[in-house]
């Protein structure tokens, strides 16, 4: 009997437990009512913040797991759905998910519909514009519009303001000169597409708008012990005419272009063959930031997970300002009114001081900074304004998988950022991230110095079994503050370490800009090769572009970098580029590099000394003479292969 009565207040002691943990479900809708209870999907809310609100009332130190399920439908956020510690999981309730219900296609969107399209002029339609909306983008029944875009109909002088013509106005007649964007595909080295407004034009000159038009004409300069002048991140200026001219209504000319009349509140639009745009789901983006933390390290939101949800219609209207968009690379940009930034090289340039603008990353549509333990799993990034997702300083043990991210104006995906190379706290380091099993495609649309995947300074993270293509630039970019050595200094000190980037599929990238490659490495990985950045086991093929640039890419500074067993074929540039000098250490060796067991056509001949060791590297000329157990492995693994057949909602 007594052991039967044991065994009775075990079982009555588990019970109370499980009672005590009891997992919490609330359901939302489009359709719904905030008014319902939400705890069915019979009476389902209405909206994400009421969610929120009953989430962050739950006690999850004593519930179970809690679960935000979403039916499918639009979920319009007028303003930013924000993070913070109160909806953070943890303890018995775990991860706190927001999840898409079975079967079913949430799209949280930053967008407004606009309706009312009427016949304009010859084949050009138009409708109304909600007043105030400034925005770079239009999307038609899912399909992104172009900015209506041509080429400047004169010759043109460079001046200290913009520019002076010989034979008259260039642009007689045209409405809004201040809304027109000159492009300048390479204006700034070969990685780069500038971008910078008018402010107005007459019959003989064109000024630009400022401070965009100092930032990319008046780049520092260094001078080297040998008397060689560089600009440690690129070109000096625009020295040349605009590649492109675009947002102008005089340009709008081929199907599928449109132009935002801001001074009318008005879009005008060409139709493609087959749209009817009585009838077409047009969006116009108009919230800037759709999910984000609240950017605090005293305030960090951990254990929350998004699944199956598409994020999608973000804004981003700062090129349209007098800011433009003076890039640098990987679309962080020059901001601000004192000229270009040195942020990061302060100690290289001016005395040591940073009397210059800052240098800004362009935000992601969802956004964490400061949190732990966030994760994205089977979600989608697609018709966004700026970057995708961006997991910047702060973020920690956090996860990307079976995650989509395609039609994205900027970077696909952010990892850590440039501005805290030595953190001042644990707090500050971005580290523990795991990036696996995704697509990207199509990224960089409209910022075409985009790149799939960026990591700045970040540590023990993992990029790997992700499939790349069709993208402008560089596919992956990892670290940040080589730039020194082309001044013979020592790199940037910095805290990343113990990163991987393995088996990855890349293809079809650098279609557009050059000198990138499939993973482009810059600045110290780590102290020693078994601490610093691992780049093994990637499948790259197809990179046609000739303007410079490598496979495999370690440029300024990139020290500790091993390339290990990757094989790579059909491709016009080198496969690995290159050792170089170890201005850091400044002992007549090189940056240390390890480069073994790799596959590819013309690499490099044995080399082992000053720090760089390669050996058993295999010359081929087609991809059969490859291992199958190297090609088999790389891209996205069996089990998520349907993210590759996935389409937007």
């Amino acid at each position: 009997m007594v052991a039967c009565l044991c065994v009775l207040l075990s079982v009555a002691g588990l019970t109370d437990q499980a009672r005590a943990a009891t997992a919490v479900t609330y359901f939302v809708s489009p359709t719904g009512s905030d008014s319902n209870a939400g705890t069915s999907a019979a009476e389902p809310f209405r909206t994400l913040t009421r969610a929120q609100t009953a989430v962050r009332a739950i006690d999850k130190s004593a519930s179970g797991p809690v679960t935000v399920t979403l039916a499918g439908g639009v979920y319009r956020l007028a303003k930013t759905l924000t993070f913070t510690s109160e909806d953070s999981g943890g303890g018995s309730a775990g991860t706190v998910w927001w999840k898409a219900a079975p079967g079913q296609s949430p799209v949280v969107s930053g967008g407004v519909r606009i309706t009312g399209w009427t016949k304009s002029s010859g084949a050009v339609w138009s409708a109304p514009a909600p007043a105030g909306l400034d925005t770079r983008q239009l999307y038609v029944d899912g399909t992104r519009a172009q900015r209506a875009t041509g080429s400047l109909p004169v010759k043109v002088t460079q001046t200290a303001t913009g520019y002076t013509t010989a034979s008259g106005d260039p642009m007689a007649g045209w409405r809004n000169p201040s809304a027109i964007e000159f492009v300048y595909r390479g204006g700034l080295g070969a990685w780069t597409e500038p971008r910078c407004p008018l402010t107005s034009v007459t019959s003989t000159a064109i000024t630009m708008a400022q401070p965009c038009w100092n930032n990319s004409t008046q780049r520092v300069m260094r001078t080297d012990d040998s008397g060689r002048t560089v600009n440690l991140v690129g070109r000096k200026s625009i020295t040349e005419a605009p590649t492109a001219v675009e947002n102008a209504y005089e340009l709008l000319d081929k199907a599928g272009e449109f132009y935002l009349d801001k001074s009318e509140h008005r879009f005008y639009y060409i139709p493609r063959s087959g749209e009817d745009l009585t009838t077409a789901d047009v969006e116009a983006p108009s919230l800037s930031t759709l999910v984000a933390s609240s950017g605090t390290a005293s305030d960090e939101p951990s254990h929350i997970g998004f699944q199956g949800i598409q994020f999608s219609y973000a804004n981003y209207t700062a090129s349209n300002t007098g800011t433009g968009f003076s890039e640098i690379q990987a679309t962080y940009q020059v901001t601000g009114t004192s000229g270009y930034a040195t942020q990061g090289l302060c100690d290289f340039v001016s005395g040591g001081t940073c009397p210059y603008g800052n240098w800004t990353k362009m935000p992601g549509a969802v956004r964490f900074t400061y949190d732990k333990s966030i994760h994205f799993d089977h979600d989608y990034f697609v018709h966004l304004g700026a970057a995708g997702l961006d997991l910047g300083d702060g973020s920690q043990n956090s996860t990307v998988t079976a995650c989509v991210f395609t039609d994205v104006s900027g970077n696909g995906l952010d990892l850590g950022g440039v501005d805290i190379p030595q953190p001042s706290s644990t707090a500050q380091h971005t580290s523990g991230i795991t990036v696996k099993d995704s697509h990207f495609y199509d990224i960089a649309t409209e910022y075409h110095g985009g790149v799939a995947i960026d990591a700045g300074y970040i540590e023990t993270s993992t990029v790997t079994h992700n499939q790349i293509d069709h993208v402008p630039y560089t596919a992956i970019s990892i670290g940040w503050g080589g730039w020194p050595d082309k001044v013979k200094l020592p790199a940037q000190p910095n805290y990343s370490h113990n990163n991987t980037i393995s088996y990855n599929l890349i293809y079809d990238h650098m279609s557009l800009l050059g000198d990138g490659g499939a993973v482009y490495t810059n600045g110290i990985t780590g102290t020693s090769t078994a601490t610093g950045e691992h780049v093994t086991g990637n499948v790259v093929h197809d990179q046609l572009n000739t303007s410079g640039g490598h496979v495999l890419y370690t440029d300024n500074g990139a020290t500790y970098v091993s390339i290990l067993g990757n094989a790579v074929w059909n491709i016009n540039v080198s496969p690995w580029g290159s050792k170089h000098v170890n201005y850091t250490l400044n002992d007549g060796t090189y940056d240390p590099t390890d480069i073994e067991g790799d596959y590819w056509p013309a690499g490099p001949s044995d080399y082992d000394q000053k720090g760089v060791l390669i050996q058993n590297n295999h010359d081929i000329t087609t991809p059969d003479q490859i291992p199958t157990s190297i090609t088999g492995a790389g891209g996205i693994e069996s089990q998520y292969k349907s993210v590759l057949t996935w389409q937007p909602a």
